[in-house]
């Protein structure tokens, strides 16, 4: 990932936060917080224009990891992969996925297994189709030396470890 080596001073979104053992963390976790809405904001526009509108961000991640790999998945395996704590949360969406007729559940014993139904599967394909329109067209322009790597992904991952922690470590106190 490119960085700008600018020699002002960097904005402190919450200067309140600014920490002599971590002055770049506030920056960051701001960085964090719009980057993290306006991909919620993007995910849910792009299942608009790919034909279901009236989504939630939650409701779209569950869709898509429910149609990853195309095989079935249990509710507890879905909250533990997206590492949502509220099962209820996921249950709901789930819930509403059916009622739209893109995910369907199947009882497997005691559990039930999700996975997406043949409309589902073509608002995804729609939904890859306004992707690559919308906003891998769109890269090279906007990226602006931002570099999209394995490495950045890598980072999101050990950043999710980082806060799972420091959220057990509050719990605690």
């Amino acid at each position: 990932m490119s960085v700008s080596h600018d020699s002002r001073p960097p904005i402190a979104a919450s200067s309140h936060l600014v920490s002599d053992r971590a002055p770049d963390l506030s920056s960051v976790e701001f960085g964090l917080m719009i980057a993290g809405h306006a991909f919620n904001r993007w995910i849910v526009r792009c299942m608009a224009a790919a034909g279901l509108p009236d989504l939630t961000s939650i409701d779209v991640i569950v869709l898509h990891h429910v149609y990853h790999r195309q095989r079935g998945k249990k509710l507890a395996d879905i909250c533990f992969t997206l590492n949502i704590e509220d099962t209820h949360i996921v249950n709901y969406s789930l819930k509403k996925l059916e009622r739209l007729g893109v995910v369907q559940g199947q009882r497997s014993g005691k559990e039930v297994v999700y996975s997406v139904t043949p409309k589902g599967g073509d608002v995804i394909a729609r939904y890859v189709q306004v992707r690559e329109r919308c906003l891998i067209d769109g890269l090279p322009a906007a990226s602006s030396g931002l570099e999209f790597s394995q490495d950045l992904a890598n980072l999101l991952r050990g950043l999710s470890g980082v806060y799972d922690q420091a959220a057990r470590a509050a719990t605690s106190l």
